[in-house]
C-alpha cells in the first residue's frame, strides 16, 4: 500500500470507550487522556488479526465511541477488531456498527493546491500528521451524525407531549419529565461535551501546516456549524421541557388549592348543619 493512496473507514459504534483498559491489555504503557485517540499499529494489530497485516494499517480508537480504520481492505479484519473492542465495551452492538459510517481517502499528487471533496482529499506532499488529522475529523463527523439522530428521537418524544398539550391533556407525570430531561442532558454530555468538537489535536499546536489542514477539513465537514446547530436545538429542548414542567406544577398546585377549598367548604357545611341540629355533634 503506497503512501500516495490511503483509505479511511470511520464508524461510530458506541457512546464511550475506555482507552486505558484497551492499552493496558495490549501492553501499551502510555496513560491516555480523554481527548487523545488510541492508535493501534502493527505490533498491536498482529495480536488481534490472525493473518499477516500490512505495516501501514492502523486503527484509531476515540474515547467518544468512534473507530477509524486506515488502509483496511477486508470487512473481516474490521469485524475482528470490533469484536475485540466489544470485550471491553459490552454495549457495542455488532449488528448496528454500519449505521453511522463514512469512507474517505487521501491522495498525494503533484498539484498546485489541496483539493477537498466529499470522498477524498488530494495534497501535493505527504506529511506524517495527515492520517491522524483526517481520522479525527471523520471520527467526529460520524459521532455527530449519531448524535443528530439521537436528538431527533428526543424531539419526536417532545412532539408527542406537545400534541397531548394541544388536545387539552395538560398533566405530565414527573417520571416522563425527568426521563425526557435526562435524555437531553445525556445527549448534551455525549455530544457537545464529550466529542470535543472545539478541541484541536495536539500536533496542530506545534505544526502550522497541520493546524491549517485541520481547519480546512473541519470547515469542509462543517463540524463547527453542526455543533452550533445541535447546541441550539438542545437549548430549545431545555426551554420546552422547562415550560412543560411549569405547566405541570401549576396544574398540580391548582389541584391542591381546589382540594383545600373543597375541604374548607365541606367543613363549613358540616358546621352549619350541626348548628341547625341536622347533624349530631361529637362530644
Amino acid at each position: 500500500m503506497e503512501l500516495t493512496n490511503i483509505s479511511f473507514k470511520a464508524l461510530s459504534i458506541t457512546s464511550e470507550i475506555d482507552l486505558n483498559k484497551i492499552a493496558i491489555h495490549l501492553g501499551m504503557p502510555k496513560k491516555y487522556t480523554w481527548e487523545q485517540p488510541l492508535i493501534l499499529r502493527t505490533n498491536e494489530l498482529k495480536t488481534i488479526y490472525p493473518a499477516r497485516i500490512n505495516e501501514l494499517q492502523q486503527v484509531l480508537v476515540f474515547s467518544f465511541g468512534s473507530v477509524v480504520f486506515v488502509n483496511h481492505t477486508g470487512k473481516g479484519e474490521i469485524q475482528l477488531l470490533l469484536k475485540f473492542l466489544q470485550t471491553f465495551e459490552k454495549d457495542i452492538d455488532l449488528s448496528r456498527t454500519d449505521s453511522f459510517t463514512d469512507d474517505y481517502s487521501l491522495h498525494v499528487e503533484p498539484i498546485e493546491s489541496m483539493e477537498l471533496t466529499d470522498e477524498y482529499v488530494v495534497v501535493k506532499e505527504y506529511e506524517f500528521f495527515l492520517p491522524e488529522l483526517i481520522a479525527t475529523v471523520l471520527a467526529k463527523s460520524v459521532a455527530l451524525e449519531k448524535a443528530e439522530q439521537q436528538l431527533g428521537r428526543v424531539q419526536d418524544g417532545i412532539e408527542v407531549m406537545i400534541e397531548r398539550l394541544e388536545k387539552g391533556k395538560l398533566r405530565i407525570s414527573n417520571k416522563v419529565l425527568a426521563s425526557t430531561t435526562a435524555k437531553i442532558v445525556r445527549h448534551e454530555f455525549n455530544t457537545l461535551a464529550y466529542i470535543m468538537i472545539l478541541d484541536k489535536p495536539e500536533v496542530t499546536w506545534t505544526h502550522q501546516s497541520a493546524s491549517q489542514f485541520y481547519e480546512q477539513m473541519m470547515n469542509f465537514f462543517e463540524l463547527n456549524d453542526r455543533y452550533t446547530i445541535l447546541k441550539s436545538k438542545t437549548d430549545i429542548l431545555y426551554h420546552i421541557t422547562e415550560g412543560f414542567s411549569d405547566i405541570s406544577h401549576s396544574i398540580r398546585g391548582l389541584f391542591v388549592e381546589w382540594i383545600v377549598v373543597i375541604l374548607i367548604v365541606i367543613e363549613v357545611v358540616i358546621t352549619i348543619l350541626q348548628i341547625l341540629g341536622w347533624v349530631p355533634t361529637h362530644s
